[in-house]
């Protein structure tokens, strides 16, 4: 199983175990916003973390979870998502083919924003990962996330129309 490890931070792959502490991101609508919005319903947080889970099955990377080493508090999920390109849908290696785009991504619970969190785990997760080329795609009035971005070393380029919410710009690592 991999894992990551940063001065603050132990990264690793999800478990159903997360997802009541899944739901201080996925219920809260202000996380949410520029990610496909509020997902509400108790119900379907099972869903979500299940499809973390498969990311990992079918791409042989995904989200990691992210807890603070010190008191092992969720932060949030940092990580690995494949886009099809022509479509900017969520896909795997296998479906997206030499349209397969992959993405570096985060979402932390409120409570961990303005911490340095995101930029940590997310430089690890770059380290570690093996791509040619990686993007972040980042709605245009997200500011938190693109200061993270240019702090990682990513510059806007185009933008595109994602399948759920909207424009998004995808910014490119160097």
């Amino acid at each position: 199983m991999t894992r990551l490890e940063t001065e603050r931070l132990l990264l690793r792959p999800p478990t159903l175990d997360d997802v009541e502490a899944a739901g201080e991101l996925l219920g809260d609508p202000e996380v949410m916003r520029f990610i496909g919005g509020s997902i509400a319903p108790r119900e379907a947080w099972p869903t979500i973390v299940e499809r973390w889970m498969f990311r990992w099955e079918a791409n042989g990377m995904g989200p990691f979870v992210v807890e603070r080493r010190a008191d092992g508090r969720f932060v949030g999920r940092v990580g690995m998502h494949v886009w099809d390109t022509r479509t900017w849908v969520p896909s795997t290696w296998a479906d997206a083919g030499a349209f397969g785009q992959p993405e570096l991504g985060w979402a932390l619970a409120r409570a961990m924003w303005g911490s340095g969190y995101a930029t940590e785990a997310a430089r690890a997760v770059r380290e570690w990962v093996q791509v040619d080329s990686l993007v972040s795609v980042i709605a245009p009035g997200n500011v938190a996330s693109q200061r993270v971005a240019e702090k990682l070393g990513a510059a806007p380029g185009e933008t595109v129309r994602l399948f759920d919410t909207g424009d998004a710009v995808v910014w490119r690592y160097f």
